[in-house]
């Protein structure tokens, strides 16, 4: 069966399903509301459907709408990728790799991976933008980015995870602490300081690994600032706010203020994974995972 639908219905179906307001959708789109109903019930007598329930001046989406809305979503956005790979061929491009990370997969993963492919794709564009590990989900899920960086213990469906590094943790102290590498014992040496951690908004799974890290040391630590940023760590490390813990791989012997300590005897170890969406049709994430795998072999 064929339907006469056409983009433009689609998008205007979209907007009074994010909006549940026809005016406010109308406005957003720039037309009349009453041509924006006469749109919309002409795109539902056309499926033979109920897209939404209106009563009074309140709008709600049906199941069927919920569905179209949802799923139209992802495949707007996906045709939407596909119009604009195909001005990057027509500028001489070959594609676009947009990618999402948390902080210390800036520090080597990310930009080996970069120069690598650079080396065998020089006509590839890159987008970079460092995000909260839900964020890189929700982005992935929806198709704003090809692969996300981050450390996360469960995945929704359809994403796929592949493990680039497996991280040890260090204690971050002031310059001027009594304590460093040669007297370091336990950390159960720290249990009378407050600490400055990662927010659990960050990432919740990460945030309980670190809790159980001095639980396993027998104390409950005194948190003082929670952050999601890595300088903010240091910078408040090194003006004496508190002491913290990080990854290994977030280690920064340049900035000045503040020491490491590697915390080698602790079982607990924290994994940086590449997640993608594996119904991804960007022909340049394929390559991507490819080359990431023979860097990790």
């Amino acid at each position: 069966m064929s339907y006469q639908i056409e983009l433009r219905h689609i998008r205007y179906f979209l907007a009074v399903a994010e909006e549940l307001h026809f005016r406010k959708a109308s406005e957003r789109l720039f037309i009349s509301q009453p041509g924006l109903s006469r749109q919309i019930k002409q795109m539902e007598n056309e499926l033979g459907v109920v897209l939404f329930e209106r009563h009074n001046r309140k709008v709600v989406l049906t199941k069927t709408g919920q569905y179209l809305k949802k799923e139209l979503q992802l495949n707007l956005k996906q045709f939407e990728d596909i119009l604009d790979h195909a001005k990057l061929v027509q500028a001489g491009k070959k594609g676009q790799l947009k990618i999402g990370y948390v902080g210390s997969a800036m520090q080597n993963i990310i930009p080996n991976l970069l120069i690598k492919y650079r080396e065998e794709h020089p006509d590839v564009m890159f987008s970079l933008k460092e995000m909260e590990n839900q964020n890189q989900i929700d982005d992935l899920l929806s198709y704003n980015i090809d692969i996300g960086f981050m450390r996360l213990e469960t995945l929704p469906k359809n994403l796929m995870r592949q493990t680039v590094l497996s991280d040890i943790f260090c204690i971050v102290l002031p310059e001027n602490h009594a304590i460093n590498s040669k007297n370091f014992k336990s950390l159960a040496q720290f249990k009378e300081e407050t600490f400055i951690l990662f927010d659990p908004d960050y990432s919740a799974s990460y945030y309980d690994k670190v809790i159980q890290i001095f639980k396993d040391c027998g104390f409950t630590p005194s948190v003082s600032h929670l952050t999601i940023h890595a300088t903010s760590i240091y910078k408040l490390v090194a003006n004496d706010f508190g002491i913290s813990i990080v990854p290994k791989s977030l280690q920064n012997d340049a900035v000045k203020g503040i020491k490491f300590i590697d915390l080698k005897t602790i079982k607990q170890r924290t994994e940086l994974s590449m997640v993608w969406h594996t119904k991804n049709r960007n022909p340049v994430l394929l390559h991507a995972l490819e080359l990431m795998q023979k860097i990790k072999g």
